[in-house]
């Protein structure tokens, strides 16, 4: 009576998403922070973290795509 239970595609893509606007938004809130302690003018680091979260979202998501 120890049959698997089938993988739940939907809940696993919705989780990835709740993952990837979390990270996303912490990235942008310590970027934005980032920059405002160090008084820069240019958003440099808002956008090093947005940039780098969501490529590390995106490599998340290739790999657990390639899993299946």
């Amino acid at each position: 009576m120890d049959k698997e239970q089938p993988e739940n595609k939907f809940l696993k893509y919705s989780n990835l998403g709740v993952q990837l606007l979390v990270t996303i938004g912490v990235a942008a809130w310590l970027g934005m922070k980032m920059d405002s302690y160090l008084q820069l003018q240019f958003p440099a680091f808002l956008l090093l973290f947005v940039f780098a979260s969501f490529g590390g979202m995106m490599y998340k998501l290739y790999r657990s795509i390639n899993d299946d």
